[in-house]
């Protein structure tokens, strides 16, 4: 079974983060295409793999699997590992995946991810805290409910991928998130493959004007450990 995984840049990328920490830390092989971000509107030079003109898109054969969540229901289906084995804890991950896709516009907008930056915020909306209010208690109900120190349980799962994103926000933006959380942000970030995506995203010299301008629109850089030119 041979996998192509394309994704685009580590600093800024959420969304490609996802699948490919999901399958290096269950051990599915793939090769890692890289595919960057170039400017502020890569759709047209996406299309060329992707139909969404969006990242990440999984290769399988002849087949193309796109958006996070279409590829881990995929691999769900031919790997184990991707969701708990726990009923209770497997329809929890379930849902908290199909919430963490779906919602926290105003986290993903207010705070967005920048893997080596550390930043000072200056301003926040209600929306946004009560975006936080709810990832401090989902992820308070998870770990209380099956024991950690994964959300789900003692194995790494989705559901510990698709919220891998918020942990960056969590440390970049200094984001209470309660006791319980914290703890899970430290095990998540300690995991060697996030550590290996982070070395990645401090590597990158790249900058896109976008996503530094949506950093500014909220915030103030304190620290930048990302590589220069």
């Amino acid at each position: 079974m041979a996998y192509t995984l394309i994704t685009a840049n580590r600093n800024y990328s959420s969304w490609s983060l996802r699948p490919w920490l999901l399958m290096h830390a269950l051990d599915i092989p793939f090769e890692d295409r890289f595919e960057p971000f170039m400017s502020l509107d890569n759709h047209e030079a996406f299309r060329a793999f992707s139909p969404t003109g969006q990242v990440p898109v999984l290769v399988d054969g002849e087949r193309t699997v796109w958006d996070s969540l279409g590829i881990a229901l995929y691999l769900a289906e031919r790997h184990d590992g991707v969701w708990p084995a726990d009923e209770a804890a497997r329809a929890w991950a379930v849902c908290a995946v199909a919430e963490m896709h779906g919602g926290f516009g105003a986290l993903r907008r207010e705070r967005t991810m920048t893997v080596g930056q550390r930043v000072t915020p200056t301003r926040g909306s209600p929306a946004l805290a009560r975006d936080v209010a709810r990832i401090a208690e989902l992820w308070g109900e998870g770990l209380a409910r099956f024991g950690g120190p994964w959300l789900a349980g003692e194995r790494f799962t989705a559901v510990d991928a698709f919220y891998a994103p918020v942990a960056f926000r969590v440390r970049g933006w200094g984001i209470d998130v309660g006791a319980a959380g914290a703890r899970w942000v430290e095990t998540l970030l300690a995991h060697p493959a996030t550590r290996a995506w982070e070395a990645a995203a401090l590597a990158e010299t790249f900058r896109e004007e976008g996503h530094e301008a949506e950093v500014a629109e909220y915030g103030e850089v304190t620290e930048d450990h990302r590589a220069t030119a």
